[in-house]
């Protein structure tokens, strides 16, 4: 608990620097009553959830000890999306200044909730969707997410599972240049043309069975290397929690994923 305290302490310190950056707002109100959190104190206590792997707001409501009621705890952060959101991308926009011209792309599921629960499932009824990977079937939501060889995270979208990798590819990196890589899902004559522009961007995709012959060796070296941008994937899975079905609200969800996606970037 001390670990999670300190960690806080230092954390805040850098998100009050970073909403001074932005110019953000640290009370939607300066007159009148004071919030149960100010929205550093919300976004921070966000993260940190996310940083440190703590399993619920209950539990996270337990090691900050906020001079506030926790349904107030709960709301404060659940309505800290937008300021999330912000701060990912001032994030990545310094990222991209020193991205390097070698990029991948690719996308992953996020379930909202499991499979055979999904026809009782409400809250996220209005943005997730069914689709299908390579695990089989999910309902829930898909990350796509572009980075550099060099692991810096350069753009990144949340959309309902069944959406169309392609459409998300072209408008998500429509301001970045470079060779882009990406997995056979993003394969279209059509998508290749639209996005290549001469010296400056093309796209190369993963060559399905029947056309593997086709491919050259720097080809084929580039292909293996786009398992890079799935250490970003395991990574928020697995160390900031990415996947849940605990939020009962849209922007507990969505608070939830942005904090995980925040805390990643903040740590790398």
């Amino acid at each position: 608990m001390n670990q999670s305290i300190t960690v806080y302490t230092n954390l805040k310190t850098t998100i009050a620097e970073i909403f001074s950056s932005l110019k953000l707002k640290v009370r939607e109100h300066s007159k009148g009553r004071k919030p149960a959190l100010n929205n550093i104190e919300a976004v921070t206590a966000a993260i940190l959830k996310q940083k440190q792997n703590i399993e619920s707001k209950k539990s996270l409501f337990e090691i900050l000890e906020p001079p506030c009621k926790y349904n107030a705890f709960v709301c404060a952060i659940n309505n800290a999306e937008k300021y999330l959101a912000l701060i990912i991308g001032m994030v990545m926009n310094i990222l991209a200044r020193a991205a390097h011209p070698l990029k991948f792309t690719d996308a992953t599921d996020i379930p909202v909730c499991l499979l055979k629960n999904s026809k009782r499932h409400r809250t996220m009824r209005g943005i997730a969707a069914y689709s299908k990977n390579s695990k089989g079937f999910f309902f829930g939501l898909k990350l796509h997410l572009s980075a550099d060889v060099k692991g810096r995270v350069l753009a990144l979208r949340l959309t309902p599972g069944n959406s169309d990798d392609r459409a998300i590819f072209k408008r998500m990196n429509e301001k970045l240049k470079g060779l882009f890589v990406a997995d056979a899902g993003y394969i279209s004559k059509e998508l290749a043309r639209d996005f290549f522009v001469e010296g400056e961007r093309m796209l190369l995709t993963a060559l399905r069975a029947n056309m593997k012959k086709l491919a050259t060796d720097w080809q084929v070296a580039l292909l293996n290397l786009r398992m890079k941008v799935e250490v970003h994937f395991r990574m928020l899975k697995v160390v900031y929690g990415l996947v849940t079905s605990l939020p009962r609200s849209i922007d507990g969800y969505l608070t939830h994923y942005l904090a995980a996606i925040a805390a990643h970037l903040l740590t790398a």
